[in-house]
Formats: C-alpha cells, sequence, structure tokens
C-alpha cells in the first residue's frame, strides 16, 4: 500500500497545467485569502490538500474532472487503512480534516461553476470521537511543579516562567501569545490586548498579578538583552533576537513537562483548559470565560461544564438535607435479606 509522503522537504502545491488539480488547488487557495480566511487556516487547507494532490499524482489523476465520487471513496478508505511509521493509524480527527479540506475544494469548484456537480457532496466525514477534557487538565501540584522548572538565573528561564504564568493566567492560545506585542499588555489596566484572534477578532483578556509580574520582569530586564532589531516589537524574543514561533512555544513547554515528570499529552492547551475549569468550579459565570477565551459559540465553552460535576456535587453534599444522612448497619442487613428473599 502507498504510504502518505509525509517526509518530503517542502508541501508546496505546484500548478501543473491550466486544468491540473494543482492550478485549481492555487486558485482555491488564493480565493480562501481574497475572501479574507485566517492565515493558519489557509495554511492548513495547503497541508491537507497537499496530501490530497501527491495522492492524485500516484494515481494519474491529472483534473479535477476526473475525480468522482468513487474515486473520493478510494481516497477515503486510503486513509481509513494508512499505516505510517510503527504501523501507526492516522486519527479519526486527521482523517477528517483531510477529508473536510477535499470537500470544501470541490465544493467551491461546483459553486464557481468550474464543475458542473460536486463530486465530494455525499462524502461522509468520520465521527470524531470527543477527547475526555479531563485528561487535559492539570492539578495545582502540577502546576506549581512546572513553574519551578524554569532555571530564572538565566535570562531565558526568566522569559519562560513569564509565557508559562501568561498561558495559566490568560488562557490565551499559543499563536496568540507569540504574536503579542511590546506594548499589549497593560501593567496599569491589568490585561493583555489580544490581536486578531481566532476568527480574527480582536479581544481584551484580564492578567492576574503573579503573571504580570514576570512578564513585565521579563520585558524590563531580559527582552533589552535578547533585542538586536529596534524596530522588532513582537514581546517574546528567542537568543537570535526572531520572536518565538508557535511550534518553538509548544517545544519549550513540552520540555518543561517532561522535566517535572509530568507525562500528559499537551502543551500551552493544557493551559487553557485548566484555567477555564478552575474559573468555573470558582464560581465564574460561564459568559465570562466564552469572552476571555475568545469563543465564538457559547456551546464550545460548556464542555468546561462537564468537568465541573466534580465540584457540583461537593455542593450537593454540603448543602442537601439528605445528602449525608447516616444509614444504620442494622437497617442495611435487613434490606440485603429482604432482597435476597426476592
Amino acid at each position: 500500500m502507498a504510504k502518505v509522503r509525509t517526509r518530503m522537504k517542502t508541501r508546496v502545491i505546484t500548478a501543473d497545467g491550466p486544468d491540473g488539480i494543482g492550478t485549481w488547488l492555487l486558485r482555491f487557495l488564493e480565493w480562501m485569502g481574497m475572501t479574507n480566511y485566517a492565515k493558519p487556516t489557509i495554511d492548513g487547507r495547503h497541508r491537507d490538500l497537499w496530501q490530497f494532490k501527491q495522492w492524485c499524482n500516484d494515481r494519474s489523476l491529472e483534473s479535477p474532472k476526473q475525480v468522482t465520487k468513487p474515486i473520493l471513496e478510494r481516497y477515503q478508505r486510503y486513509l481509513y487503512h494508512y499505516r505510517g511509521a510503527n504501523e501507526k493509524t492516522l486519527s479519526y480527527e486527521r482523517q477528517a480534516s483531510l477529508l473536510s479540506a477535499v470537500k470544501y475544494f470541490f465544493k467551491w469548484m461546483a459553486q464557481q461553476n468550474h464543475l458542473l456537480f460536486n463530486p465530494a457532496s455525499e462524502i461522509t466525514l468520520p465521527r470524531t470521537p470527543r477527547r475526555r477534557l479531563t485528561d487535559r487538565l492539570l492539578q495545582s501540584s502540577e502546576i506549581d511543579l512546572i513553574m519551578l522548572q524554569p532555571n530564572i538565573e538565566n535570562p531565558t528561564g526568566i522569559r519562560d516562567r513569564a509565557i508559562l504564568e501568561l498561558f495559566y493566567s490568560t488562557g490565551i492560545r499559543r499563536r496568540e501569545c507569540a504574536e503579542l506585542q511590546l506594548y499589549d499588555v497593560d501593567k496599569e489596566r491589568g490585561t493583555v490586548f489580544v490581536r486578531q484572534g481566532k476568527g480574527k477578532k480582536d479581544r481584551v483578556v484580564p492578567i492576574g498579578e503573579r503573571a504580570l509580574h514576570w512578564v513585565m520582569r521579563y520585558t524590563l530586564s531580559v527582552r533589552p538583552e535578547l533585542s538586536i532589531n529596534p524596530s522588532e516589537q513582537t514581546l517574546f524574543l528567542n537568543y537570535q533576537g526572531l520572536p518565538l514561533v508557535p511550534d518553538g512555544i509548544s517545544h519549550l513547554i513540552r520540555g518543561y513537562f517532561q522535566n517535572a515528570g509530568i507525562i500528559k499529552q499537551g502543551g500551552a492547551h493544557m493551559f487553557r483548559h485548566t484555567m477555564a475549569t478552575s474559573m468555573l468550579d470558582n464560581g465564574a459565570d460561564i459568559r465570562y470565560i466564552q469572552e476571555i477565551l475568545g469563543h465564538a459559540m457559547l456551546d464550545t465553552t460548556q464542555q468546561y461544564t462537564h468537568v465541573s460535576i466534580q465540584k457540583l456535587k461537593e455542593v450537593h453534599s454540603a448543602t442537601h438535607p439528605a445528602a449525608k444522612l447516616k444509614v444504620q448497619s442494622e437497617d442495611v442487613l435487613e434490606w440485603l435479606e429482604d432482597d435476597d428473599d426476592a
């Protein structure tokens, strides 16, 4: 079985003739840019559609007009049966992402009248299992342990401590953190201005005193040492004076997780989940949490209410008049005997 080409140095779609698949894919991506889709969304579509183009190339499919529903069903079966290194399969989430990109592409082709019909219209995406949020939460002791991992005797250690505290306090995403500008942190108001978050929406989020202390310590004492270009306004810089990238931030966070002996899967987003759940457990209104996290739909935020059932049980136990009713041992034995007779 052929394998998805994941080891190539470049994954750039190239044009391949006036009616080639690559040419139309590039036009579709250009259209996404023209209609103001976010760059991360376009980049994700590019990666996923590149995989589809390689699959088509291996089967001598040169034009979108050659792609039919049965062919797309073959592609879906290929993704389902795919085995990579160490016989690793593609997760249902990854399969759905790859197929979703193809469905959007052919939907666009039909809407723009480049195709007479959409061959992907009846392709059903695989159901993706909802991951348990409780597996992506950190305990208070784990948070404290992670915060102690950066070596604050070094400049980059102070920077990393500031990043960790910022994630836990504000719940921002890693890309939002990477794109923070020098003056987006308002010390006087205790807020952080998030520019063009998910969905290209700006928002202002509060930052706690502890996180603000570390961010300001980094800004005043460390960043000037790292800065090389005076015109560079990005807040967090690497040792070369260049802006930290999202993948770099994820790498350093995973390193601190490992140093702390925490084997849970996740990174920056785990701080986001933990922050939201902790606030909800301590009485925050879910709509405030929605605003802080930058969720467009309240349904997205409501995933945290399922985690808080433990808090509800504690409240129930403390306030319900019958919650702590003691049953005498004789009553229990009598009930068990009656049950056996039945």
